[in-house]
């Protein structure tokens, strides 16, 4: 018949209480060795199924850890996505940088242009608008690399996130490194308003009032 350790515990001292140690034999000392083996490998197995359960816990916490890091694919992210990024932003840059200085050159060209001749201020003024037009097609370009950027900064965000979702990671809201501290205080430190993301914009006007 199987005992529980409480009947174990009881046995050993109800073994005590009714033994005095001048009547003790060594019958007595192996009924007593007996009833604590048999008590001792119950609390062992005990323990022993306790700590199965947690390493099976610990396992399973693993492989999903493994599985999600797999999803995340940082070497992707680093190695592909975000340099892609970065060489799409810097053609974005640069395209930029030209149809500016394009639409410049061409305003400025009209606006030094003598207006005594009609008929060659005419065609002048004409052969620039339509250099500004062409120059003014690089949106459409840009646009096409600004999607590519943005899907890629969306596809980072879902892994991330979902990396983030299955370790239960809690954003403590400070920065990271050193590095990143001291980029985000000098950042406060020269905040400025900007241009802003669909907001309440300055308009031209009231900044030519505060110039004036």
């Amino acid at each position: 018949m199987t005992r529980t350790k409480s009947e174990h515990f009881d046995a050993v001292y109800d073994f005590l209480q009714n033994k005095c140690a001048d009547e003790t034999t060594l019958a007595d000392v192996l009924d007593l060795a007996e009833i604590l083996a048999r008590t001792m490998q119950r609390f062992f197995a005990d323990m022993d199924s306790a700590i199965y359960r947690e390493l099976r816990q610990i396992a399973g916490y693993i492989e999903s850890l493994k599985r999600e890091i797999g999803v995340l694919k940082a070497n992707d992210i680093k190695t592909s996505r975000i340099p892609a990024a970065g060489q799409e932003l810097s053609e974005v840059c640069k395209a930029t940088e030209i149809a500016t200085n394009t639409i410049m050159e061409c305003a400025e060209a009209v606006m030094a242009a003598d207006g005594r001749d009609p008929a060659a201020y005419k065609a002048l003024v004409e052969e620039k608008m339509m250099m500004i037009f062409e120059a003014c097609a690089f949106q459409d370009i840009t646009g096409q690399r600004i999607s590519k950027v943005v899907a890629t900064l969306q596809l980072i965000d879902e892994r991330v996130s979902r990396f983030a979702k299955a370790i239960a990671a809690k954003d403590s809201g400070e920065p990271g490194s050193e590095a990143e501290r001291a980029r985000e205080e000098r950042r406060q430190r020269l905040l400025l308003n900007g241009p802003q993301l669909g907001g309440p914009e300055t308009s031209q006007s009231e900044v030519d009032a505060m110039f004036r």
